[in-house]
C-alpha cells in the first residue's frame, strides 16, 4: 500500500511539473509601441513632453486592453497605433509633416507573423487613420500595397474614414515646413534635427496568448519631401516586419532603412543567427545604418517575449505593456526602460 501511494505521489509530481513547465511556456501578451526617434531635449517643451508620455501610455492601455480581451496581435497592434495617430504629439495622422507643397502625405503598414499577411498604403491624402486602410488592404484585397488616390478609393468602398486635408494640420508642422524652405532658399543647413533628418514615425507590435506576432507602422513622411517621395515605413523589410518569431518597426532616415532592408534583416539575425531582439537590433540600427550615413531607432519584440529598443539618437517615444497591464514608458536615452521578465 505504501509503495503504491509512494508511486503515485512520484506520478503525480512529474505530472505537476510538467503541467508547470508547459505553462511557463505559454506565450505572455506583449505589446511595444514607439512614437519616434530623434527627439531632442532642448527642443521639447515640459508641456509637449507631458503630452507625449500620457499619449504613449494610453496608447499602451488601449492596446493591452485588446490582448487581455483575448482578441488577436493585429487588434492591439491597430488600436495602439490609431490612439498615436490622433494625437498632434506624433508624425502620423493628425500632427503630420508637410511636404515641400504644403501638403500632408501619409504611409502606413500592418502586417502578422504567422501568416505573413500584410496590407500598406502610400501617399494618402484624406485617410484619418492610415493603419485602419493598410488593415481594410490586408483583409479585404487582393492586393498587399496600394497608393495615392486608388488608396483613397478603396478606402471609401470599405468605409474607411475620410476627412477634409485640413484635419491633419497643426501650427507646429506648419512652421516646420516654413522654416525649412526659408533655409532651402538661403542655402542653409537645416537648424533643427527634426526637420533635417526625418524622424517622428510610430509604431506597435503585439504578442497574443495564441503566440502569433503582428507588427505596424504609420508616418507622415518627412518635412519638405517631394516628388511623392515615400519612406520605409509602408515598404515590407524596411520599415516593417513580422514572422513567425520577430516583429519590428522602425523610425528614422528611411532611405537608410530601404537599403539595409533593416526590419527584415533584424528578423533574419534572430532566425538565423540566434540573436537577441536587443542584439539583433543593436547591430542593425546602431552598426549598420550609421555605417552608410543613416540614424534612426527601431522597436523589437520576438515569439519568446524579448524585446529590443535601439536608437543612436538623442530620444526616442517609447514603452511597452506586459500581462499585468502596467505600463512603462520612455523618452531620453538616459532613461532607464527594464525589459519584462528583468
Amino acid at each position: 500500500m505504501n509503495l503504491r501511494l509512494g508511486m503515485l505521489c512520484v506520478l503525480l509530481t512529474i505530472s505537476g511539473t510538467a503541467v508547470a513547465a508547459a505553462a511557463a511556456k505559454e506565450p505572455q501578451p506583449l505589446l511595444v509601441i514607439h512614437g519616434g526617434a530623434g527627439v531632442q531635449r532642448a527642443g521639447l517643451s515640459a508641456e509637449e513632453e507631458r503630452a507625449a508620455r500620457e499619449a504613449l501610455r494610453s496608447a499602451l492601455l488601449q492596446g493591452h486592453a485588446e490582448l487581455k480581451a483575448g482578441r488577436p496581435a493585429l487588434a492591439a497592434v491597430t488600436r495602439a497605433i490609431t490612439v498615436l495617430e490622433d494625437d498632434p504629439t506624433f508624425n502620423a495622422g493628425r500632427g503630420a509633416v508637410f511636404t515641400h507643397d504644403g501638403r500632408n502625405e501619409l504611409d502606413a503598414a500592418l502586417m502578422e507573423g504567422a501568416t505573413r499577411r500584410a496590407g500598406a498604403v502610400a501617399g494618402v491624402q484624406r485617410v484619418r487613420n492610415p493603419i485602419l486602410l493598410a488593415q481594410a488592404v490586408m483583409a479585404h484585397s487582393a492586393h498587399v500595397m496600394m497608393v495615392g488616390q486608388g488608396a483613397e478609393a478603396f478606402a471609401a468602398e470599405q468605409g474607411v474614414a475620410l476627412v477634409d486635408p485640413s484635419y491633419f494640420r497643426t501650427e507646429k508642422r506648419w512652421q516646420q515646413l516654413q522654416r525649412a524652405l526659408q533655409e532651402e532658399r538661403a542655402g542653409q543647413a537645416h537648424a533643427e534635427l527634426e526637420t533635417a533628418r526625418h524622424f517622428g514615425t510610430v509604431g506597435a507590435l503585439a504578442l497574443d496568448a495564441a503566440g502569433t506576432l503582428a507588427a505596424g507602422t504609420s508616418t507622415g513622411g518627412m518635412t519638405n519631401k517631394r516628388y511623392g517621395r515615400v519612406g520605409d515605413s509602408p515598404i515590407l523589410g524596411a520599415g516593417t516586419w513580422a514572422d513567425e518569431g520577430c516583429a519590428v518597426s522602425g523610425t528614422g532616415w528611411g532611405e537608410y532603412y530601404l537599403r539595409t532592408a533593416a526590419a527584415h534583416e533584424i528578423c533574419a539575425r534572430v532566425r538565423l543567427a540566434g540573436a537577441s531582439a536587443a542584439q539583433a537590433g543593436r547591430e542593425v540600427i546602431n552598426e549598420m545604418i550609421p555605417a552608410l550615413g543613416g540614424d534612426g531607432g527601431a522597436i523589437v519584440l520576438t515569439a519568446k517575449g524579448e524585446i529590443g529598443l535601439p536608437f543612436n539618437t538623442e530620444g526616442m517615444y517609447r514603452g511597452w505593456i506586459g500581462a499585468d497591464g502596467v505600463p512603462h514608458v520612455a523618452i531620453f536615452a538616459d532613461e532607464a526602460l527594464q525589459p519584462p521578465g528583468q
